[in-house]
């Protein structure tokens, strides 16, 4: 048996978003294909079609937007069957659509994240993220950032705890640079070969990620809508900055897929230790 982490990122650019954050979405191998179907069949149910394709990707910058929600509200809501149609039509007709038909495919857009987040607590899907402040510090030397870290060591305790540990952990991160995705090897080889911590966590995780195109992978599609959730309407703590609440019903569902493992920390062996996380330093202690 094994599992998938499919990984994406939001907010990295360090501009509009509140958090960078990195998220994993954690599937089953048995339970990943009836989820993509599903995946394909609200897609259909919702958008009289597939969304994807002209150009289009399945992106929470697409489907969740602010401006999504302010075409959302310009109209009454219609049925599911009117909706259906319409949004289908402004997907065929583009820029000439009419307010009305944008209005019917931004209601389907959010209805749309809802149900295939809804989809995913019912498939066992487990999430993981770390969030960071954009004014938090950052490493000037070289390694593994703090914030993968955290991911994998989070995900390795859900894998040690599934049935016992009898589990293996795939990760399938989004396609980066060329450049960047060697980069990323070489952080990931020489954080689970030639650390403690790391050689520990690949006892459960594979070293060696696979990279795959977002906009042909439903699994990283989904952390996208994840990621962009959690740097938006997830807050960890009552001091974290301030989100949007047209999210709340996003970020309930996506709060309901963490998973808690309980581990001996600093002499406490009840430690609680959330699969959502906020950093806020991504410098080594050397560098502090």
């Amino acid at each position: 048996m094994a599992y998938f982490l499919f990984v994406d990122e939001s907010g990295q650019d360090q501009r509009a978003s509140p958090y960078e954050v990195l998220a994993g979405v954690a599937v089953r191998d048995t339970d990943l294909w009836p989820l993509i179907k599903e995946v394909q069949r609200l897609e259909e149910d919702h958008f009289g079609g597939r969304y994807r394709g002209a150009g289009r990707e399945l992106k929470a910058k697409n489907l969740i937007k602010k401006k999504a929600f302010r075409q959302a509200n310009s109209h009454a809501r219609f049925d599911v069957d009117e909706r259906r149609h319409l949004a289908r039509a402004c997907l065929d007709h583009g820029s000439t659509a009419d307010p009305k038909t944008q209005a019917a495919l931004a209601q389907a857009k959010i209805a749309f994240v809802e149900a295939v987040l809804q989809a995913c607590a019912e498939s066992r899907v487990r999430v993981f993220a770390t969030m960071v402040p954009q004014s938090a510090p950052r490493p000037t030397t070289p390694g593994l950032r703090k914030d993968y870290a955290y991911l994998f060591e989070r995900f390795s305790y859900f894998l040690e705890d599934d049935a016992g540990g009898d589990q293996q952990g795939i990760v399938v991160f989004d396609e980066l640079e060329r450049s960047r995705s060697h980069v990323l090897l070489d952080q990931m080889h020489k954080y689970f070969i030639g650390t403690q911590k790391g050689q520990r966590r690949a006892a459960w995780i594979i070293p060696e990620p696979f990279f795959v195109h977002s906009e042909l992978t439903t699994g990283v599609q989904l952390a996208d809508l994840v990621a962009y959730t959690v740097s938006w309407n997830f807050r960890y703590t009552q001091t974290s900055l301030p989100a949007r609440t047209e999210l709340d019903p996003l970020g309930r569902i996506v709060a309901e897929m963490r998973y808690l493992a309980v581990r001996e920390q600093d002499g406490n062996p009840d430690f609680s230790i959330w699969s959502i996380t906020q950093i806020e330093d991504l410098r080594p202690r050397s560098e502090r």
